[in-house]
């Protein structure tokens, strides 16, 4: 493909972390392949960022929504590296790495080694006063536990959390200790998520070695004997002004080539003229605009709101996809007013504990420059998939109940120096049982749309690496159509 070949138009619809980093990649294709390019992103917000932003003002830096990633998943880090963002990036603090479990009302430490779902040293499970001596014994049986039967094969067998959890390590493991561990990354219900969708590795674990706790010491062998790599950040990574710095880089990246329209609201999408229409909302006015492909990265039911006139078997597989939604309560206070020590990266709560938060994140523990001196800049979130009416309480209600569990379970007393409300409605997508059967229906129904693609945390996960995968792998899809021979 050469320069003489006319431009391409693409509307990539969506400005968050999805829609930037697929227009960023696209543009890099672009240029790799020689094929002049018309892009246009959508956002239907005055800024871009989506659920990830920041405040920066008054010597606090208050992440809006996420504020780091997972480092194990090389897509977040392969990107900082094309932006020339390496060097903003900073890893957790050592001194305060861990988290604590709510106990009858007491923050207590996870045990030492135990990773999510499985503990791999025996002594802190012993001792730990978050299980009774029952519910030890009975995740200590799990080493001796036959692996499931199933007919459909292990490969593509699948589980809820709380079937799978309970059936390898019983019901008080379920509840005291990896429910609410779970839930501090998917605000889910644990008797609905699915195991393969969002925790796959325990399934394989399973299959591969029958026990779990088997396969966690033989694991942490490994490591110990192999040089240690991609351990620069941690397992978690963030940025020294926030998570807007990636957003902000995106968007004035996107922006030299092409071209960010604000305060735009897609409505619809149809097929004209070979390629799409776009239907878009701005200032009261409604517009329409040709392009010869399109990259959507919104919700799933929004993007089968979109499509509903073009592709009504799309849109209702798309409309499937439920979403939970959660608010967060940002407040700054004085180490002297809060009894508690804070000596970990944060605490969540089981929903056994039947209280109205279900995490407290630590965020000035976890990374520097996050609360002047003396203070601390905690992260309190509320509603989720369990808890759902929670959110229907007006702000200043919400506020009430949150400072009153703070004060409850970790002595905070006094006004906070600062605090703000943040919600984000319908925004953590919900990996029910027969996920991935879903998502795979939605795929063979979008391979059918020339020149269309879908990308976002609604399909193959839900964390900041997986949001980018899965728009650079969209754009390439999307190139290699635009660039094929006709």
């Amino acid at each position: 493909m050469n320069q003489s070949s006319p431009a391409k138009r693409i509307a990539v619809v969506g400005g968050g972390i999805t829609g930037l980093s697929a227009a960023f990649r696209l543009q890099e294709l672009a240029q790799e392949n020689n094929q002049p390019i018309e892009l246009t992103l959508f956002e239907s917000q005055p800024a871009a960022g989506g659920w990830i932003g920041t405040i920066n003002q008054d010597g606090y830096l208050i992440d809006t929504g996420a504020d780091m990633f997972i480092t194990n998943k090389p897509a977040a880090i392969e990107l900082c590296q094309r932006l020339g963002l390496e060097d903003q990036l900073i890893s957790t603090n050592q001194q305060y790495r861990g988290a604590l479990i709510l106990k009858a009302g007491k923050p207590v430490p996870v045990p030492l080694g135990f990773e999510l779902m499985t503990p791999s040293r025996i002594l802190p499970m012993l001792k730990t006063p978050l299980l009774s001596p029952y519910g030890k014994l009975r995740m200590g049986l799990e080493y001796f536990l036959p692996r499931r039967h199933s007919e459909a094969g292990l490969n593509e067998d699948d589980e809820s959390l709380a079937e799978f959890v309970t059936r390898r390590f019983g019901k008080e493991a379920l509840t005291r200790l990896i429910q609410p561990l779970v839930a501090g990354i998917y605000t889910s219900d644990p008797e609905k998520l699915s195991l393969r969708a969002t925790l796959p590795r325990f399934l394989d674990m399973e299959r591969d070695h029958r026990s779990l706790i088997k396969a966690i010491r033989q694991q942490k062998k490994k490591s110990k004997s192999a040089d240690a790599t991609g351990a620069r950040y941690g397992l978690f990574a963030a940025f020294k002004e926030g998570m807007q710095t990636l957003i902000r880089m995106l968007a004035e990246r996107v922006s030299l080539k092409g071209t960010i329209l604000y305060d735009h609201r897609v409505t619809q999408v149809t097929a004209a003229d070979a390629g799409y229409v776009l239907t878009f909302e701005s200032a009261g006015h409604t517009q329409t605009e040709h392009f010869d492909a399109v990259l959507l990265t919104t919700a799933a039911p929004q993007a089968g709101n979109m499509l509903a006139a073009y592709a009504p078997v799309l849109s209702g597989l798309l409309r499937q996809i439920e979403y939970a939604s959660t608010a967060i309560q940002v407040s700054v206070h004085r180490l002297e007013n809060i009894r508690h020590p804070l000596n970990a990266f944060g605490l969540v709560i089981p929903a056994a504990e039947q209280r109205k938060i279900f995490a407290v994140a630590f965020a000035s523990r976890k990374f520097p420059g996050r609360a002047p001196e003396g203070c601390v800049q905690l992260r309190t979130f509320v509603g989720g998939a369990m808890q759902p009416e929670l959110l229907e309480h007006s702000d200043d209600e919400l506020n009430a109940i949150v400072n009153q569990e703070l004060a409850d379970i970790l002595g905070v007393s006094g006004e906070p120096v600062y605090s703000k409300l943040l919600r984000h409605n319908q925004s953590m997508p919900q990996y029910h049982l027969g996920h991935l059967q879903l998502v795979e229906r939605i795929e063979q129904a979008a391979a059918g749309l020339p020149r269309l693609e879908l990308a976002g945390n609604a399909y193959r996960g839900v964390g900041i690496p997986d949001c980018i995968h899965s728009a650079e792998q969209a754009a390439a899809r999307l190139m290699a159509e635009l660039t094929a021979p006709a």
